[in-house]
């Protein structure tokens, strides 16, 4: 049996996007009590928890080279001799087996697909997982190709790829396939959703769902392969409504107008702290204020 222990990195500070919402992963094989990390990025924290759940660290996977994804590498190498870091890049630190598409690791019994997503950077890898003879459904690690309800950025690469990341590479996994994503974006990803397909139930149940996951502060991954192909619109690109939103037919273009469409999508104004609100109110902030 496969145990994922998710955590976000709430303690990272900026990523390339700008945001702090990143997730690392521990993945555990529950006969042998070995464990494998997903895009270990704080190492403080996940040596923490592998000692809580009592198990040991034998392989660090990195779907990408983005510091906010691969920061913590080098220190876990240091911590943990012989530690095993995998990735598709040289630029991944500490990187010691570099990892071909379709290549396939296992970890006990648990058996790795690599799945080579080139887009967001050039040499990202998503990580497939799957146990034999397990009744659990296998997992997906997308990092920051696909979210729930989104896919990222075109960084390094075209949405010519991105187009057969989603399609041919990701989108022909088993749909029963858990995903588990890099960033905690599903509020945000699923209100550009929204706007691109206003009548999508999908797409309105899956946001109310979204916004008390984020006001209860739980995550809101993993999701399902199935589940996307209903609301996510990265995935959706031959459906009428989201080829109207655009004014595009062809694939490829639905898809590169999306994406331009969602880098400008306005993000949502924090709201700001109700005592820093009453700070002002009550003028504690004035001499500071007169002095400037």
């Amino acid at each position: 049996m496969i145990k994922v222990s998710e955590r976000p990195c709430s303690s990272l500070p900026l990523n390339p996007t700008g945001e702090q919402d990143n997730y690392m992963y521990l993945v555990i094989e529950e006969r042998t009590r070995d464990a494998v990390a997903v895009d270990a990025a704080v190492p403080k924290r996940l040596l923490e928890i592998v000692r809580r759940e009592e198990v040991v660290l034998r392989a660090v996977l990195t779907t990408h080279h983005h510091w906010d994804h691969a920061r913590g590498n080098e220190e876990l190498a240091r911590l943990c001799p012989g530690l095993r870091v995998y990735g598709a890049d040289e630029r991944i630190g500490a990187l010691t087996h570099k990892v071909a598409p379709n290549e396939e690791l296992t970890f006990g019994a648990i058996h790795v697909r690599c799945l080579f997503t080139p887009c967001h950077t050039s040499g990202h890898m998503c990580y497939f997982m799957w146990e034999d003879g397990s009744p659990d459904a296998p997992a997906l690690f997308s990092g920051d190709t696909l979210f729930v309800g989104g896919c990222g950025k075109f960084f390094e690469g075209t949405a010519e790829q991105m187009y057969t990341n989603l399609t041919q590479v990701l989108g022909a996994l088993p749909k029963e396939t858990k995903v588990f994503c890099g960033h905690e974006c599903t509020v945000r990803n699923l209100k550009f959703a929204l706007k691109v397909e206003p009548e999508n139930e999908a797409v309105k149940k899956k946001l109310a769902w979204a916004k008390q996951r984020d006001d209860d502060d739980l995550p809101t991954v993993p999701s399902t392969l199935q589940e996307e192909f209903l609301y996510n619109p990265f995935l959706r690109v031959t459906e009428e409504a989201v080829q109207k939103f655009t004014g595009k037919t062809e694939p490829v273009e639905v898809l590169r107008a999306l994406r331009t469409e969602k880098d400008n999508f306005k993000k949502p104004k924090e709201r700001p702290h109700p005592q820093a609100v009453l700070a002002f109110d009550w003028g504690l902030f004035s001499p500071f204020l007169e002095k400037k």
